[in-house]
């Protein structure tokens, strides 16, 4: 099995923010990219990967393809000098034969960066924790050289490269959608933007100068079909494709073409079909640990999916919206973590950074609120004080007690809490203010995630439980008294940030409510930049004539 020093992408100091790249640490990257791939130049002393007499393999044309095809998974085929290795095998095939040196530099530049492009499949261009989400890698050892080499032996390389990307539905799905959009991104029908709108609305039944390009858009989007003409007016089938529409982005389906809508029409297709890159790219980083159960939060669309997998096939058992964190204040964090125990009746410990800043002005205010919230003080020695006073409120001021909300029908986690263990103490939650849920966009919350429907999520947690019936679960629920239960078996949680998915067929684009894209894209073409810097000379190399 060859074994080189170690893959190029390696180097790209993955802990360190894209924005400070630019500066302090690109060029150390360069030269530390640089120094790699020339050191897999100065030794010939390994096995030859991709050529036999001289001559590149069947192996080696099928890699250059591979490569060439990058586009497919929302990857970049210049990120793999794809062109260039194309070109040198070429003229490997079809010129003289090469110098043993030019062969040992076209075969280590072609392993070099199909290391690069299986890792880039696998755990995808950028480490997730460079942009803070702190997820947990899937255990098991992941060797691009042993790949390679077992995938030649076999003839196997195509097969090997499909196995590497997630084995997930979602992900082809992303990928024919990305494909389409890039089909629509040299459409006319995006050349000049939508005629701006009367009275700023347009309502069904009004008249519109844009009705036959409006049309043609929703039919290129899939959001209109029909073999029917474009009406005179603003009514009827189009009326029903800009709801379906308005759906897809996350909007409330109203029919009603105003700003917001109009505005969302006019995105040319290029953009979205980067959203659908950074998609696949956050696909391929977002754990889908080997459990047979798994609970997944996407952030920006406001929802809740419970999967299980069951003789290979992923099922959602049970979808919901959810209540995630205020943008811009309190964000909830994107992180895995495991499940381990459901609270019935749970207390809320206020944490101290909301007891300062908003609950202890209120009770100075206005006293009668400890009472109505159902607060207590709690001591660092556990003891409980029931009443209100100064020098308990002092004492939370200083750290040295906590507030705490009884049980109840006012209680803000409402009356159950799954429990996760992290070091954001974040967790999910059912809520006494269920009317948020009717809001399209639900981010209220200070980081936790309250759920829509907590019976339903309760009974796919402990499903494995068949003494935990739904009327037993309700009654816990209902009982105003604390009670905690631990898991039989762990159950993983993700707080996953897709701003583009693929819902029952259709595409669907999410607002970025954290401002997560312009990052992610940033870090990427920074390592695009970084590694295409670092090709080495003499690629494609030249046959001897």
């Amino acid at each position: 099995m060859l074994r080189l020093l170690m893959s190029s992408c390696s180097l790209l100091l993955p802990a360190t923010p894209a924005w400070r790249c630019r500066g302090r640490y690109f060029p150390a990257i360069c030269l530390a990219l640089g120094l790699t791939i020339a050191s897999y130049y100065s030794s010939a002393t390994e096995a030859l990967l991709w050529f036999a007499t001289e001559r590149p393999t069947l192996a080696a044309r099928q890699a250059v393809d591979l490569l060439a095809q990058a586009a497919a998974d929302g990857l970049e085929a210049q990120d793999y000098n794809a062109e260039g290795l194309q070109k040198a095998i070429e003229n490997a095939v079809n010129g003289m034969a090469l110098a043993e040196d030019q062969v040992t530099r076209i075969d280590l530049a072609l392993t070099s960066a199909m290391r690069r492009y299986l890792n880039d499949l696998h755990f995808g261009r950028v480490d997730p924790h460079q942009l803070g989400a702190n997820y947990r890698q899937a255990a098991g050892a992941f060797d691009a050289d042993l790949l390679l080499t077992s995938a030649i032996t076999d003839d196997r390389l195509a097969q090997t490269v499909r196995r590497v990307a997630p084995a997930l539905p979602q992900y082809g799905s992303l990928q024919e959608a990305l494909a389409h959009y890039r089909e629509l991104a040299g459409h006319p029908a995006w050349q000049q933007d939508l005629p701006p709108l009367p009275n700023g609305h347009l309502k069904p039944g009004e008249k519109y100068a844009g009705i036959a390009a409006l049309w043609q858009r929703l039919e290129l989007l899939g959001d209109l079909r029909t073999d029917a003409a474009p009406p005179g007016r603003y009514e009827g089938t189009i009326v029903e494709g800009i709801q379906i529409f308005q759906e897809r982005h996350g909007m409330v389906p109203n029919g009603v073409l105003g700003k917001d809508t109009l505005a969302l029409l006019n995105v040319p297709p290029a953009s979205r079909a980067r959203q659908l890159e950074l998609a696949l790219e956050r696909l391929r980083w977002t754990p889908f640990l080997p459990a047979p159960r798994v609970v997944v939060v996407n952030v920006p669309e406001f929802m809740l999916r419970a999967y299980q997998v069951r003789d290979g096939r992923i099922e959602i058992k049970t979808t919901m919206k959810v209540i995630v964190g205020t943008t811009g204040k309190t964000p909830t964090p994107l992180f895995d973590a495991d499940m381990r125990f459901v609270e019935f009746s749970p207390y809320w410990n206020v944490p101290p950074s909301i007891a300062r800043s908003e609950t202890l002005p209120r009770l100075r205010r206005d006293p009668g609120y400890f009472d109505r919230q159902g607060f207590e003080f709690v001591g660092s020695d556990g003891r409980v004080i029931v009443g209100l006073d100064s020098a308990s409120l002092d004492a939370v001021q200083r750290g040295q007690m906590r507030i705490r909300q009884k049980p109840g029908a006012g209680n803000a986690l409402g009356n159950i809490k799954f429990v996760f263990p992290n070091k954001d103490n974040i967790y999910l939650h059912h809520t006494p203010t269920a009317q948020l849920f009717k809001r399209n966009r639900r981010d209220f919350s200070h980081g936790c995630i309250r759920v829509e429907a907590p019976v339903e999520l309760a009974k796919f947690v402990l499903a494995d439980a068949p003494e935990w019936s739904e009327a037993r679960i309700v009654q816990a629920m209902r009982k105003g008294k604390s009670t905690t239960i631990r898991l039989q078996e762990a159950l993983p949680v993700v707080i996953a940030y897709h701003t583009a998915a693929v819902r029952d067929g259709r595409v669907y684009f999410f607002p970025d409510i954290y401002r997560q894209d312009p990052l992610l894209d940033a870090a990427l073409r920074q390592r695009s930049l970084a590694v295409r810097v670092s090709y080495p000379a003499n690629i494609p190399a030249e046959s001897t004539y």
